[in-house]
């Protein structure tokens, strides 16, 4: 006999195949066996009248390992500020320039602010633009805390389980492509 390790983690949306819908996983069920430190099988239990094994579940589609190696290198270039001289915005933490994330190898894609809402709070700006670079970083992070706590969750700390359940929720708000509205909030209309 083998032991199982967990191929789903609790709160994560899956399909279930025989079922054809999604679903997530409420409870990790492991089945133990006299003489074994570490289960001998891993069922899910999704709410829906049964549990599942890993082999009828299918993960949420995420980004290609490709796609995440192209967002490890997001980082901040300053671009001139093309709206006011230097000597206008000494106050400035960088005067004559702003920050541009870029997301893209070729420096270009990524996130920029208006001039007017720089010039208001520039260190605010700032701060959103380091954020915002270091934001692939933090997901890596919040990867591995929350496989840390998946790994062993009957003995990892209460407080480790609670960060991981957040950090799954807001990975998983990440993932999810929200349905298109009339309009959306702070859309606004021109015309």
């Amino acid at each position: 006999m083998c032991v199982a390790k967990t191929v789903f983690q609790r709160n994560q949306k899956v399909w279930v195949e025989s079922v054809g819908a999604w679903a997530t996983i409420e409870k990790i069920v492991p089945v133990w066996a006299k003489g074994f430190d570490e289960p001998v099988r891993v069922t899910y239990d999704v709410g829906l009248g049964r549990e599942f094994q890993a082999s009828e579940l299918k993960p949420e589609d995420r980004i290609d390992e490709a796609g995440v190696a192209a967002t490890a290198n997001w980082r901040i270039l300053r671009a001139r500020n093309k709206w006011q001289q230097e000597s206008d915005c000494l106050h400035h933490p960088y005067p004559g320039t702003y920050p541009v994330v870029v997301t893209d190898p070729n420096d270009w894609g990524g996130w920029r602010t208006p001039g007017a809402e720089y010039d208001r709070d520039p260190r605010k700006i700032e701060f959103q633009a380091r954020l915002i670079a270091a934001a692939p970083q933090l997901h890596a992070i919040a990867r591995q805390l929350i496989e840390l706590a998946a790994d062993s969750p009957e003995d990892a700390p209460p407080a480790l389980v609670a960060l991981a359940q957040r950090a799954s929720s807001v990975e998983r708000a990440l993932y999810e492509v929200p349905a298109a509205a009339e309009t959306s909030p702070g859309v606004v209309e021109a015309g």
